[in-house]
């Protein structure tokens, strides 16, 4: 893995009021009539977004057989027989499927009780991105952030692509919380984002909206 580029981040009011209303920090919940197969059923949080696109990680779609600790021996960052003595937060870390780009890099949503200086993201609300081999050995030694997960890839976006599948009813956008970015019962989260804004699946019309 690579450290991320780290950008000015700026405040949820600042987002707020910007042209495009940037969703940093913010859940996509994908509609039922996505047509895209690799989104369909998805609950994203968004890293980053601006004028020059959007990137973000899917949430709630495991990795298959691919567990934490397997992973680590993989990187060499342990040896097998280190495997059982690794703390619990590792051993239940989730490994997901985070979106169809660079799916062999690892990208770690965490709380913000970590932080590696030049290669953490801050992103909002208590959520940073660590995309460096580092924070995966310090969640091996114990040392790790107390909330985080594992992903796969990531989901991206062009310039304003975003916001026309947003319009195009593609999307439904809330705030995010903690529960549904490190909570368990992973594959659940589309049915706990949808009542999170007090919508039923069979509300849902060919309408675009937000929450």
């Amino acid at each position: 893995m690579e450290p991320t580029r780290k950008r000015p981040r700026k405040s949820r009011a600042a987002a707020r009021t910007e042209p495009g209303s940037y969703l940093d920090g913010q859940l996509l919940i994908a509609m039922p009539v996505m047509e895209d197969e690799r989104f369909a059923g998805s609950v994203i949080y968004v890293c980053a977004h601006s004028s020059e696109g959007a990137m973000g990680i899917i949430v709630n779609r495991p990795a298959g057989s691919i567990d934490f600790p397997e992973l680590l021996m993989q990187l060499d960052i342990i040896d097998k027989a280190d495997g059982i003595k690794l703390p619990e937060s590792a051993e239940s870390m989730k490994v997901l499927k985070g979106g169809p780009v660079e799916t062999g890099r690892g990208f770690v949503l965490h709380s913000s009780d970590f932080f590696i200086q030049d290669a953490t993201l801050p992103i909002d609300d208590g959520i940073c991105l660590t995309a460096t081999v580092d924070i995966l050995r310090a969640i091996a030694n114990g040392g790790g952030p107390k909330h985080a997960i594992l992903a796969l890839g990531y989901a991206g976006w062009a310039p304003g692509q975003l916001e026309t599948e947003i319009q195009g009813n593609g999307w439904l956008h809330c705030a995010a919380d903690e529960d549904l970015i490190f909570g368990g019962d992973v594959e659940a989260k589309y049915q706990r984002a949808l009542h999170k804004i007090g919508i039923e699946p069979g509300m849902l019309s060919n309408e675009a909206g937000h929450a």
